[in-house]
């Protein structure tokens, strides 16, 4: 074992510790990361997390706070992260393995990008843990499901199916009744067993003001001395108006309910913050989480006080500004992180990993070469976005980088393998297996998508740069390939780079420019590694470690 690989595995068992018992019977295990030394940061810089984790439900049960996000077409789907302080995140369970619905949640048929799982809605009731979420699609791809656990680390079992609910939340009353509150001020109840809803419980709370003309959704009901408090983002599109978060307030569950604008604030010079939800301590403190929109790194997560003021849950300081900082609830926690690197020493995959839509479980393996990830081509595709199993992690700013290692004596003719700044727009440093050739190529894809089944219409591909890496060492067997992305001052570039021993850099290309689209993927850029075939099945690339650094 190289030093290098050596200390990036104590890296990886120290930062990236792995418990089997987090992560259930899924074929992962908690990629909850932490080192023992206390965190010496006296506060929780805002953004709370500089990485794309939208839609986030955050609720407490006693001194642990639990948050769930949305990842739409990733899976494992919709993770369930947890802290102590509201600083420190890990990841320690998924909700759902994979979506089963339809043969696009495969890659087949269509494509599930920017649809599957959004804004889950999570909650603890009488000792068990619920979770709600709809998927944004039609038809019966569109049904509410209901998962259940004792844990919130999992294991968790689908309790329920019903009908579609967008942007939904699961609501507990004192008296045990059970609701869901969702699109724009929709409500109905849902029977004891949450099996299903009570029909003709239908009701509309509240008839939008004159001025809410935009969106109005988001939904996030509470309840605080005996009040119901429903917060929604709402968005006039309109010249001088901006995205706010908006608190609709009642006595009575059924309303009548009054409206009060409780953020409309920046944060950074990049854009108004909205959406999101307010969760107490055990001292009965209050704080606001809430996401923003930030380019390429995705939607990232703010923290900011909650105070009552009047009986509303007004958000943001004395001005009603987001802090840049703000001092942790418990200090000496030790560092965790959502992203981090793996040096696939165990037989289970991390969680702080996704794949793009549901795995082929029998095309890649810990065990076939122990301490390597081995992924296989099993189907013939035309590109990228139609690979299966490639394998991913978020990036995060202000910098970070990732660095893998790739064995590439296996591939055969036609193979496309690498490492990409993956998105609707990507740039990606691939290798080509062209007959005895072996090229390594910077390259830039862009993929159109249809409107309603998110088939891949069209992928625009440009080789930026081309190396005949075989042709200047006959006897590589190896590649160290390297990603840099800078979201500051919205820069949002990725540069890359490629090595032959791991030690020495050259650049390839150009910097490459991650964008954010809400009508494509919906996300933020994600490290990708991949290995597919355009000829023909049966080659394969084995990856020694990823090696994750926040700049």
């Amino acid at each position: 074992m190289s030093k290098k690989r050596f200390v990036l595995v104590i890296i990886s068992l120290v930062v990236c510790f792995v418990t089997v018992v987090a992560a259930g019977k899924r074929s992962g295990s908690a990629g909850g990361a932490f080192n023992t030394n206390n965190s010496k940061t006296e506060f929780i810089e805002n953004p709370m997390l500089w990485a794309d984790v939208p839609d986030p439900d955050v609720i407490r049960v006693g001194d642990t706070f639990y948050m769930v996000s949305t990842t739409m077409h990733l899976m494992p789907g919709a993770p369930v992260m947890r802290s102590k302080d509201l600083k420190n995140w890990e990841t320690v369970s998924y909700i759902f393995d994979r979506l089963t619905d339809s043969p696009k949640y495969d890659l087949r048929e269509g494509t599930a990008y920017g649809r599957g799982q959004w804004a889950t809605s999570l909650k603890y009731h009488n000792g068990r843990f619920y979770a709600l979420m709809a998927p944004n699609e039609a038809g019966a791809m569109g049904d509410t499901y209901i998962f259940t656990a004792e844990k919130a680390e999992g294991e968790w079992k689908l309790l329920s199916r019903m009908r579609h609910f967008h942007d939904c939340s699961l609501f507990f009353d004192d008296d045990d009744r059970v609701y869901v509150i969702y699109g724009t001020g929709e409500m109905m109840e849902l029977k004891s067993d949450l099996s299903d809803v009570i029909e003709g419980s239908h009701q509309m709370l509240f008839k939008r003001e004159a001025d809410e003309t935009g969106i109005l959704e988001g939904s996030r009901m509470i309840k605080h001395n005996g009040k119901y408090y429903l917060l929604m983002i709402s968005h006039v599109y309109a010249p001088g108006r901006h995205r706010r978060e908006v608190c609709y307030r009642a006595d009575d569950i059924h309303g009548p309910y009054e409206k009060n604008v409780i953020l409309e604030a920046d944060f950074a010079g990049r854009g108004y913050v909205g959406q999101g939800t307010i969760v107490d301590t055990q001292d009965g403190d209050w704080y606001g989480i809430i996401f923003q929109d930030r380019g390429g790194v995705g939607r990232l997560l703010t923290l900011m006080p909650c105070r009552w003021i009047d009986g509303w849950p007004m958000l943001g300081d004395e001005d009603g500004q987001i802090p840049l900082r703000i001092r942790p609830l418990k200090s000496g926690e030790p560092e965790r992180h959502i992203v981090c690197s793996d040096s696939f020493s165990t037989d289970k995959l991390g969680l702080q990993w996704q794949w793009n839509h549901n795995p082929v479980d029998e095309a890649w393996s810990l065990t076939e070469r122990q301490g390597w990830l081995r992924l296989k081509t099993s189907r013939v595709v035309d590109n990228l976005y139609l690979a299966p199993n490639t394998l991913t992690q978020r990036m995060e700013g202000p910098q970070c980088r990732g660095i893998v290692k790739m064995d590439i004596t296996k591939l055969k003719d036609g193979d496309r393998a690498g490492f990409a700044a993956f998105n609707d727009e990507t740039g990606a440093l691939m290798i080509k297996k062209q007959g005895r050739k072996l090229m390594l190529e910077m390259t830039t894809l862009s993929v159109k998508l249809t409107q309603r089944e998110k088939a891949v219409e069209r992928v625009d591909e440009k080789v930026v740069e081309s190396i005949d890496i075989k042709k200047q060492n006959s006897k590589l067997k190896a590649l160290w390939l390297r990603i840099d992305a800078d979201f500051r001052d919205g820069k949002d570039t990725a540069t890359f780079y490629y090595s032959t021993d791991g030690e020495t850099w050259q650049r390839m290309g150009n910097d490459f420019r991650m964008r954010f689209d809400w009508q494509r993927f919906f996300m933020g850029s994600k490290f990708g590694i991949f290995c597919y075939s355009t000829k023909r099945t049966g080659g394969w690339t084995d990856i020694d470690y990823f090696e994750y650094t926040r700049l």
